[in-house]
Protein backbone atom coordinates (compact mmCIF):
# COMPACT_ATOMS: atom_id res chain seq x y z
CA UNK A 1 0.00 0.00 0.00
CA UNK A 2 1.03 3.08 -0.71
CA UNK A 3 1.68 6.61 1.52
CA UNK A 4 -1.19 8.09 0.11
CA UNK A 5 -3.24 4.77 0.85
CA UNK A 6 -2.06 5.31 4.96
CA UNK A 7 -2.75 8.54 4.71
CA UNK A 8 -6.80 8.46 4.09
CA UNK A 9 -6.79 5.05 6.35
CA UNK A 10 -5.32 7.16 9.11
CA UNK A 11 -7.77 10.10 8.56
CA UNK A 12 -10.76 7.88 8.49
CA UNK A 13 -9.91 6.18 11.65
CA UNK A 14 -9.48 9.68 13.22
CA UNK A 15 -13.11 10.64 11.98
CA UNK A 16 -14.61 7.53 13.15
CA UNK A 17 -13.00 8.04 16.77
CA UNK A 18 -13.69 11.57 16.78
CA UNK A 19 -17.81 10.51 16.28
CA UNK A 20 -17.80 8.20 19.13
CA UNK A 21 -16.07 10.51 21.80
CA UNK A 22 -18.73 12.96 21.07
CA UNK A 23 -21.68 10.19 20.57
CA UNK A 24 -20.38 9.31 24.65
CA UNK A 25 -20.28 12.89 25.83
CA UNK A 26 -23.62 13.62 24.66
CA UNK A 27 -25.32 10.37 26.92
CA UNK A 28 -22.86 11.00 30.21
CA UNK A 29 -24.70 14.10 30.16
CA UNK A 30 -27.98 13.43 29.54
CA UNK A 31 -30.40 14.13 32.51
CA UNK A 32 -34.00 12.75 32.97
CA UNK A 33 -34.38 16.91 32.83
CA UNK A 34 -34.07 16.95 28.80
CA UNK A 35 -36.82 14.41 28.60
CA UNK A 36 -39.30 16.67 28.53
CA UNK A 37 -37.54 17.95 25.00
CA UNK A 38 -38.43 14.93 23.73
CA UNK A 39 -42.22 15.02 22.25
CA UNK A 40 -45.03 13.28 24.02
CA UNK A 41 -44.90 9.92 23.20
CA UNK A 42 -40.85 9.56 22.66
CA UNK A 43 -38.28 8.61 24.98
CA UNK A 44 -34.80 9.33 24.59
CA UNK A 45 -33.44 6.16 23.29
CA UNK A 46 -36.87 5.85 20.96
CA UNK A 47 -35.33 8.54 18.96
CA UNK A 48 -31.66 8.38 19.25
CA UNK A 49 -32.86 4.70 17.42
CA UNK A 50 -34.39 6.49 14.86
CA UNK A 51 -32.01 9.05 14.20
CA UNK A 52 -29.46 6.26 13.75
CA UNK A 53 -26.56 5.20 14.99
CA UNK A 54 -23.87 7.96 15.51
CA UNK A 55 -20.99 5.66 14.03
CA UNK A 56 -23.68 5.75 10.74
CA UNK A 57 -23.70 9.59 10.60
CA UNK A 58 -21.71 11.18 8.40
CA UNK A 59 -20.70 13.70 10.84
CA UNK A 60 -18.20 16.24 8.95
CA UNK A 61 -15.91 16.59 12.17
CA UNK A 62 -12.88 18.89 11.80
CA UNK A 63 -10.24 16.57 11.37
CA UNK A 64 -8.22 16.08 14.77
CA UNK A 65 -4.65 16.54 12.62
CA UNK A 66 -3.46 19.73 11.34
CA UNK A 67 -2.29 18.87 8.64
CA UNK A 68 -3.64 20.20 4.99
CA UNK A 69 -4.90 17.70 1.96
CA UNK A 70 -1.71 16.97 -0.10
CA UNK A 71 -2.08 17.27 -3.70
CA UNK A 72 -1.03 14.49 -6.15
CA UNK A 73 1.45 15.68 -8.59
CA UNK A 74 0.50 14.93 -12.60
CA UNK A 75 3.09 13.70 -14.60
CA UNK A 76 3.76 15.76 -17.94
CA UNK A 77 5.27 15.71 -20.99
CA UNK A 78 8.27 17.57 -21.65
CA UNK A 79 6.78 19.93 -24.44
CA UNK A 80 2.98 21.64 -24.67
CA UNK A 81 0.50 19.58 -26.05
CA UNK A 82 0.42 22.10 -28.89
CA UNK A 83 3.99 22.12 -29.41
CA UNK A 84 4.01 18.52 -29.50
CA UNK A 85 1.17 18.47 -32.29
CA UNK A 86 3.39 21.16 -34.17
CA UNK A 87 6.19 19.05 -34.15
CA UNK A 88 4.47 16.08 -34.92
CA UNK A 89 2.99 17.45 -38.14
CA UNK A 90 6.43 18.40 -38.96
CA UNK A 91 7.99 15.06 -38.65
CA UNK A 92 4.68 13.72 -40.91
CA UNK A 93 5.62 16.34 -43.27
CA UNK A 94 9.12 15.68 -43.81
CA UNK A 95 8.28 12.19 -43.82
CA UNK A 96 6.31 12.82 -47.17
CA UNK A 97 8.74 14.80 -48.51
CA UNK A 98 11.78 12.16 -48.01
CA UNK A 99 8.95 9.83 -49.76
CA UNK A 100 7.73 12.04 -52.85
CA UNK A 101 11.98 12.97 -53.23
CA UNK A 102 13.04 8.61 -53.44
CA UNK A 103 9.89 8.43 -55.53
CA UNK A 104 11.43 11.32 -57.87
CA UNK A 105 14.66 10.06 -57.45
CA UNK A 106 13.36 6.45 -58.98
CA UNK A 107 11.42 8.05 -61.82
CA UNK A 108 14.80 10.49 -62.92
CA UNK A 109 17.13 7.34 -63.13
CA UNK A 110 14.36 5.48 -65.42
CA UNK A 111 13.47 8.33 -67.53
CA UNK A 112 17.35 9.03 -67.91
CA UNK A 113 18.47 5.83 -68.86
CA UNK A 114 15.34 3.52 -70.41
CA UNK A 115 15.81 3.30 -74.10
CA UNK A 116 12.11 3.99 -74.32
CA UNK A 117 13.25 7.51 -74.30
CA UNK A 118 15.71 7.60 -76.87
CA UNK A 119 14.82 9.30 -79.97
CA UNK A 120 16.09 6.81 -82.82
CA UNK A 121 15.69 8.38 -86.17
CA UNK A 122 14.16 11.36 -87.83
CA UNK A 123 10.94 9.48 -88.17
CA UNK A 124 10.33 10.64 -84.31
CA UNK A 125 10.50 14.19 -85.48
CA UNK A 126 6.93 15.53 -86.39
CA UNK A 127 6.73 18.74 -88.50
CA UNK A 128 3.79 21.23 -89.03
CA UNK A 129 3.47 24.61 -91.17
CA UNK A 130 5.95 24.13 -93.34
CA UNK A 131 5.11 25.27 -96.49
CA UNK A 132 8.32 27.72 -98.10
CA UNK A 133 10.27 26.17 -94.85
CA UNK A 134 12.33 22.94 -96.17
CA UNK A 135 12.07 19.56 -93.74
CA UNK A 136 15.70 19.25 -94.29
CA UNK A 137 16.26 23.28 -92.85
CA UNK A 138 14.52 21.84 -89.85
CA UNK A 139 16.60 18.57 -89.33
CA UNK A 140 19.76 20.83 -89.84
CA UNK A 141 18.50 21.66 -86.37
CA UNK A 142 17.13 18.72 -84.81
CA UNK A 143 20.01 16.34 -86.46
CA UNK A 144 22.26 16.38 -83.13
CA UNK A 145 19.44 14.48 -81.20
CA UNK A 146 19.25 11.77 -83.05
CA UNK A 147 19.77 8.92 -80.55
CA UNK A 148 19.59 11.57 -77.27
CA UNK A 149 17.12 10.79 -74.65
CA UNK A 150 13.97 12.89 -75.46
CA UNK A 151 14.80 14.56 -71.64
CA UNK A 152 18.15 15.66 -72.82
CA UNK A 153 17.10 17.93 -75.63
CA UNK A 154 17.38 21.73 -75.07
CA UNK A 155 13.75 22.73 -76.04
CA UNK A 156 14.57 26.43 -75.32
CA UNK A 157 17.75 26.61 -77.95
CA UNK A 158 16.02 24.16 -80.28
CA UNK A 159 13.28 27.11 -80.99
CA UNK A 160 15.47 29.55 -81.03
CA UNK A 161 17.54 28.19 -83.85
CA UNK A 162 14.33 27.39 -85.77
CA UNK A 163 13.03 30.77 -85.21
CA UNK A 164 16.54 31.95 -87.20
CA UNK A 165 15.65 30.59 -90.20
CA UNK A 166 14.28 33.90 -92.17
CA UNK A 167 11.18 32.29 -93.52
CA UNK A 168 10.36 31.25 -90.08
CA UNK A 169 8.46 33.63 -87.89
CA UNK A 170 8.12 31.78 -84.46
CA UNK A 171 8.29 28.12 -83.53
CA UNK A 172 7.01 25.65 -81.04
CA UNK A 173 8.61 22.92 -79.84
CA UNK A 174 7.10 20.18 -77.78
CA UNK A 175 7.99 16.30 -76.40
CA UNK A 176 5.36 13.79 -76.85
CA UNK A 177 6.35 10.78 -74.57
CA UNK A 178 7.90 8.26 -74.84
CA UNK A 179 10.55 9.38 -77.60
CA UNK A 180 9.27 12.04 -80.27
CA UNK A 181 9.75 15.67 -80.30
CA UNK A 182 7.02 17.73 -82.08
CA UNK A 183 7.61 21.18 -83.82
CA UNK A 184 4.78 23.88 -85.38
CA UNK A 185 5.99 26.33 -87.02
CA UNK A 186 4.44 29.40 -88.33
CA UNK A 187 5.92 31.31 -91.20
CA UNK A 188 6.63 34.84 -92.77
CA UNK A 189 3.91 36.55 -94.84
CA UNK A 190 5.86 38.40 -97.41
CA UNK A 191 4.21 41.11 -98.28
CA UNK A 192 6.84 42.87 -101.57
CA UNK A 193 9.62 41.76 -103.03
CA UNK A 194 13.29 43.78 -102.41
CA UNK A 195 15.39 44.14 -104.76
CA UNK A 196 18.85 44.40 -103.27
CA UNK A 197 22.35 44.67 -106.00
CA UNK A 198 21.46 41.94 -108.23
CA UNK A 199 19.48 39.83 -106.12
CA UNK A 200 15.45 39.59 -105.78
CA UNK A 201 13.99 38.42 -102.94
CA UNK A 202 11.19 38.57 -100.74
CA UNK A 203 10.31 41.04 -97.77
CA UNK A 204 7.87 40.98 -94.98
CA UNK A 205 6.04 43.57 -93.05
CA UNK A 206 9.22 43.63 -90.09
CA UNK A 207 11.64 43.99 -92.83
CA UNK A 208 13.19 40.56 -92.61
CA UNK A 209 14.31 39.52 -96.70
CA UNK A 210 13.31 36.05 -97.14
CA UNK A 211 14.76 34.08 -100.34
CA UNK A 212 12.84 32.75 -103.02
CA UNK A 213 11.11 29.56 -102.35
CA UNK A 214 12.29 26.36 -103.27
CA UNK A 215 8.68 25.17 -104.07
CA UNK A 216 7.66 26.77 -107.44
CA UNK A 217 4.08 25.85 -106.48
CA UNK A 218 3.47 29.49 -105.16
CA UNK A 219 3.16 32.41 -107.31
CA UNK A 220 3.34 36.02 -105.97
CA UNK A 221 2.22 39.48 -107.27
CA UNK A 222 4.09 42.07 -105.45
CA UNK A 223 5.70 45.45 -106.09
CA UNK A 224 9.25 45.49 -106.03
CA UNK A 225 11.21 47.75 -103.66
CA UNK A 226 14.56 49.76 -104.50
CA UNK A 227 16.27 52.46 -102.11
CA UNK A 228 17.55 49.24 -99.31
CA UNK A 229 21.18 48.26 -98.77
CA UNK A 230 22.01 44.84 -97.54
CA UNK A 231 24.43 46.36 -94.88
CA UNK A 232 21.55 48.36 -92.96
CA UNK A 233 20.17 46.84 -90.43
CA UNK A 234 16.94 45.23 -89.07
CA UNK A 235 15.72 47.69 -87.81
CA UNK A 236 16.18 50.35 -90.76
CA UNK A 237 14.15 48.32 -93.04
CA UNK A 238 11.25 48.12 -90.46
CA UNK A 239 11.06 51.34 -90.44
CA UNK A 240 11.16 51.63 -94.45
CA UNK A 241 8.77 48.69 -94.39
CA UNK A 242 6.59 50.85 -92.12
CA UNK A 243 5.96 53.47 -95.09
CA UNK A 244 5.32 51.06 -97.49
CA UNK A 245 2.75 49.26 -95.64
CA UNK A 246 1.12 52.69 -95.09
CA UNK A 247 1.16 53.72 -98.94
CA UNK A 248 -0.16 50.08 -99.56
CA UNK A 249 -3.42 50.53 -97.05
CA UNK A 250 -4.01 54.09 -98.49
CA UNK A 251 -4.11 53.27 -101.51
CA UNK A 252 -6.49 50.18 -101.13
CA UNK A 253 -8.78 51.87 -98.41
CA UNK A 254 -11.65 52.88 -100.70
CA UNK A 255 -11.98 49.31 -102.36
CA UNK A 256 -9.86 50.29 -105.78
CA UNK A 257 -7.01 48.28 -105.05
CA UNK A 258 -5.10 50.85 -106.57
CA UNK A 259 -1.98 49.45 -105.08
CA UNK A 260 -2.13 46.61 -108.02
CA UNK A 261 -0.93 49.07 -110.46
CA UNK A 262 2.32 50.06 -108.58
CA UNK A 263 5.25 48.01 -110.56
CA UNK A 264 7.97 49.73 -108.26
CA UNK A 265 8.37 51.42 -104.97
CA UNK A 266 11.34 53.52 -104.07
CA UNK A 267 12.11 53.98 -100.14
CA UNK A 268 15.50 55.42 -100.25
CA UNK A 269 14.19 58.99 -98.98
CA UNK A 270 11.54 58.28 -96.09
CA UNK A 271 10.60 61.90 -97.06
CA UNK A 272 9.65 61.20 -100.59
CA UNK A 273 7.96 58.09 -101.66
CA UNK A 274 8.55 57.36 -105.23
CA UNK A 275 6.13 54.75 -106.73
CA UNK A 276 6.34 53.83 -110.38
CA UNK A 277 2.88 52.85 -112.19
CA UNK A 278 2.88 51.14 -114.97
CA UNK A 279 -1.09 51.15 -117.42
CA UNK A 280 -1.25 50.43 -120.79
CA UNK A 281 0.14 53.57 -122.13
CA UNK A 282 3.81 53.93 -120.42
CA UNK A 283 5.58 53.82 -117.37
CA UNK A 284 5.08 56.94 -114.70
CA UNK A 285 7.30 57.96 -111.63
CA UNK A 286 5.55 59.37 -109.23
CA UNK A 287 6.29 61.75 -106.29
CA UNK A 288 4.11 60.99 -103.42
CA UNK A 289 5.87 62.72 -100.55
CA UNK A 290 5.00 61.09 -97.18
CA UNK A 291 1.46 61.18 -96.49
CA UNK A 292 -1.98 61.71 -98.40
CA UNK A 293 -0.84 58.98 -100.97
CA UNK A 294 -4.51 58.32 -101.85
CA UNK A 295 -5.45 61.99 -102.48
CA UNK A 296 -2.00 63.08 -104.68
CA UNK A 297 -2.62 59.38 -106.83
CA UNK A 298 -6.43 60.46 -107.05
CA UNK A 299 -4.91 64.08 -108.86
CA UNK A 300 -2.85 61.98 -110.89
CA UNK A 301 -5.47 59.77 -112.41
CA UNK A 302 -7.67 62.66 -112.93
CA UNK A 303 -5.47 64.40 -114.84
CA UNK A 304 -2.56 61.92 -116.74
CA UNK A 305 -4.77 61.65 -119.94
CA UNK A 306 -4.06 65.45 -120.84
CA UNK A 307 -0.44 64.96 -119.29
CA UNK A 308 -0.12 62.60 -121.97
CA UNK A 309 -2.26 64.90 -124.72
CA UNK A 310 0.62 67.83 -123.94
CA UNK A 311 3.67 65.58 -123.56
CA UNK A 312 4.30 62.70 -126.08
CA UNK A 313 5.87 60.68 -122.87
CA UNK A 314 5.55 61.47 -119.41
CA UNK A 315 8.67 60.43 -117.53
CA UNK A 316 7.70 61.48 -114.06
CA UNK A 317 5.04 63.72 -112.15
CA UNK A 318 6.14 65.46 -109.12
CA UNK A 319 2.69 65.82 -106.72
CA UNK A 320 4.28 66.68 -103.60
CA UNK A 321 3.59 70.44 -103.96
CA UNK A 322 0.11 70.74 -105.21
CA UNK A 323 -1.66 72.54 -106.72
CA UNK A 324 1.81 73.04 -108.46
CA UNK A 325 2.52 69.99 -110.22
CA UNK A 326 6.08 69.69 -111.79
CA UNK A 327 5.89 67.22 -115.05
CA UNK A 328 8.92 66.01 -116.21
CA UNK A 329 9.01 64.42 -119.66
CA UNK A 330 11.69 63.21 -121.97
CA UNK A 331 13.19 66.26 -123.29
CA UNK A 332 14.01 64.95 -126.44
CA UNK A 333 10.66 63.40 -127.34
CA UNK A 334 9.21 66.77 -126.40
CA UNK A 335 11.64 69.58 -128.18
CA UNK A 336 8.09 70.98 -129.32
CA UNK A 337 6.86 71.59 -126.23
CA UNK A 338 8.58 74.63 -124.77
CA UNK A 339 5.85 76.20 -122.40
CA UNK A 340 3.59 74.59 -119.87
CA UNK A 341 0.03 75.84 -119.11
CA UNK A 342 -0.22 78.74 -117.31
CA UNK A 343 -1.55 78.65 -113.47
CA UNK A 344 -5.46 78.25 -112.79
CA UNK A 345 -6.95 81.95 -112.29
CA UNK A 346 -7.13 83.24 -108.34
CA UNK A 347 -10.70 84.07 -109.18
CA UNK A 348 -12.15 80.39 -109.39
CA UNK A 349 -15.10 79.86 -107.40
CA UNK A 350 -14.78 78.47 -104.25
CA UNK A 351 -15.56 74.42 -104.10
CA UNK A 352 -14.67 73.81 -107.63
CA UNK A 353 -11.84 71.68 -109.00
CA UNK A 354 -8.96 73.33 -109.45
CA UNK A 355 -6.71 72.74 -112.26
CA UNK A 356 -3.13 71.95 -110.88
CA UNK A 357 -0.14 74.16 -112.52
CA UNK A 358 2.29 72.58 -114.42
CA UNK A 359 5.92 73.39 -114.46
CA UNK A 360 8.59 71.66 -116.57
CA UNK A 361 11.52 70.54 -115.19
CA UNK A 362 14.35 70.77 -117.83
Amino acid sequence: MSRKDDYISLEEDGAREARRAAASRRAATHSPADEDEYPAGYSNNELDERAGHPDDLDIEEESPFLRGDRRVPVRRGPLPKKAANRVKLVAISLAVLVACGGVAALLYNYGASSWRFRIDSSDNLEVGGIQNVTRAQVMEVFGGDIGRNIFYVPLAERKKQLEEIPWVESATVMRLLPNRIKVQVAERTPVAFVSIGSKVSLIDASGVIMEMPPKAGKKYSFPVIVGMEDSEPLSTRAVRMKTYMRLVRDLDSSGARYSQALSEVDLSDPDDVKATVTDPDGTVLIHLGDDQFMQRYKIYLAYVGQWRAQFAKLNSVDLRYYPQVIVNPDTSANAAHEAAPAPATAGSKKGAQRKPALKRRH
